[in-house]
């Protein structure tokens, strides 16, 4: 019963997009932006070939960074498909 339950809850499967993409990169460069602003040591460890890019980053600082972005975006995306407007 738990199953048939969960199963009849369940919501179509979000297929990707550009809007989806762009979703997601949007999400990336508002988690960098608010990381620069938040970040006590920014170049620890290895640098970037390009850092100014990445907000000045040292790689461990970029993966954090884009780590956060992508749980972020992942929850804006859910939430947006969720409320059907993706």
């Amino acid at each position: 019963m738990l199953t048939s339950n969960l199963l009849a809850a369940a919501t179509a499967p979000l297929q990707w997009s550009p809007t989806v993409g762009a979703i997601m990169i949007i999400c990336n460069i508002i988690a960098i932006a608010f990381a620069k602003f938040k970040v006590t040591y920014p170049k620890t460890g290895p640098e970037l070939p390009s850092s100014n890019f990445f907000g000045g980053f040292g790689l461990p600082g970029l993966l954090a960074t884009t780590s956060f972005g992508h749980l972020l975006g992942v929850g804006v995306i859910l939430g947006l498909h969720n409320l059907g407007n993706i």
